[in-house]
């Protein structure tokens, strides 16, 4: 690519219009967490110093618009997080390239939607210790996630040395739970993620953090 770029160029130089065959870019694919929807793709033949443009549309109707703020960039992802944020609607995304005055063909997403596709980021775990005791604390959802779903569960789980979970549930609006009567000096570990009932939607698990009690 790099010396079809040079060529390019210096046949310009010489006056000789040269028509540029861009391939599309590759591997267009919508990457969204907590409904933050990003478009992303990569360069078609690594190639650089392209320039490019990104649309999208409804699923079911004809008519494309442009994302503003994504025409005519270098860069490999553009946020449709506003024009994506109907959570039950469904999207196509497409980019071009360009290498003025040269322009690939559009190169089309799968189809999108928020509500099916986003990823529910895991809720942040802090533990407590106590004698006996442990608190296990959890962050709420981003305000995204908690506009967009009235009822959410967090799923915590209490892994033994054996193996085995041991699985608690509570509403979300509840950010503590208390686990007691524990053994002296044992090492326990959690996980947790969030459960969307309504839409049978389950969130990454958090990384495992360990305790030992007192």
């Amino acid at each position: 690519m790099t010396r079809l770029l040079l060529g390019a160029v210096l046949l310009g130089n010489l006056g000789v219009t040269v028509q540029v065959i861009l391939p599309p870019p590759p591997k267009v694919r919508f990457d969204s967490v907590d409904y933050k929807n990003i478009l992303r793709w990569t360069p078609p033949n690594n190639s650089t110093f392209l320039q490019y443009f990104a649309q999208w549309k409804i699923y079911g109707e004809r008519q494309w618009f442009d994302v503003d703020g994504c025409q005519g960039i270098q860069s490999l992802q553009c946020d449709l997080s506003q024009v994506t944020s109907e959570p039950r609607e469904w999207y196509y995304a497409r980019v071009q390239a360009s290498l003025p005055p040269n322009k690939s063909a559009w190169s089309i997403s799968p189809r999108f939607s928020p509500s099916w596709n986003t990823q529910i980021s895991p809720p942040v775990l802090k533990l407590t210790v106590r004698e006996q005791e442990i608190v296990v604390h959890m962050k709420p959802p981003k305000p995204t996630v908690l506009k967009l779903h009235s009822s959410l569960i967090y799923k915590i789980y209490l892994k033994h040395t054996s193996g085995e979970e041991e699985v608690f549930e509570m509403d979300c609006c509840l950010n503590k739970l208390t686990l007691k009567g524990l053994n002296h000096k044992a090492k326990y570990c959690f996980q947790a993620q969030i459960l969307a009932p309504l839409q049978a939607k389950l969130g990454a698990r958090s990384s495992i953090k360990c305790v030992t009690t007192l």
